[in-house]
């Protein structure tokens, strides 16, 4: 194993329990606000992993659509919804153990599938670049979904400030 692999699996790690981290911590806060703002964490934690794994293109989308837009619109969103911020709320409610059991149960069929698992190493160099195929196809085949998506999203955003105006 050279220094170079090295090096590529001690940064892995890093940012791997980076994400992890900021991933329980969104889900374990008491503030909705902190919560959010750990899932900002993770989600540059993941654009991080893509940087490694040299998809330069899905961390940019990453970083532009998770944390730039879905992120902010999340904020936006519980800023302006009243009632969450509440102090006398408990963030934990009587599902909790059967969530944990399920998770437990989900988390150990992912590992086994992921050990057990053929996991093929292609050796062929990719010849073409796929960025200008990806982008043809956003804006020709899949510009319904994409127009669909945003819409939803104007939507919430929209209810959101008619609530916060009530």
């Amino acid at each position: 194993m050279s220094l170079t692999d090295v090096l590529f699996y001690i940064v892995f790690f890093i940012l791997a329990g980076a994400t992890l981290t900021a991933a329980l911590l969104a889900v374990t806060l008491r503030n909705v606000v902190h919560s959010a703002l750990a899932l900002v964490g993770s989600f540059f934690g993941v654009a991080g992993i893509y940087l490694l794994l040299e998809a330069e293109f899905l961390a940019v989308v990453q970083v532009l659509i998770y944390v730039g837009a879905i992120s902010v619109l999340i904020l936006f969103a519980i800023m302006l919804t009243r009632g969450l911020m509440k102090p006398g709320e408990s963030a934990v409610n009587g599902q909790w153990a059967a969530a944990a059991i399920i998770a437990m149960f989900l988390f150990m069929g992912m590992l086994l599938t992921a050990a057990r698992g053929p996991w093929p190493i292609n050796t062929t160099a990719i010849t073409t670049d796929m960025i200008p195929a990806l982008g043809t196809a956003l804006v020709t085949t899949y510009v319904l979904p994409f127009e669909i998506v945003s819409v939803l999203l104007l939507a919430a955003l929209v209810g959101a400030l008619m609530i916060a105006r009530e």
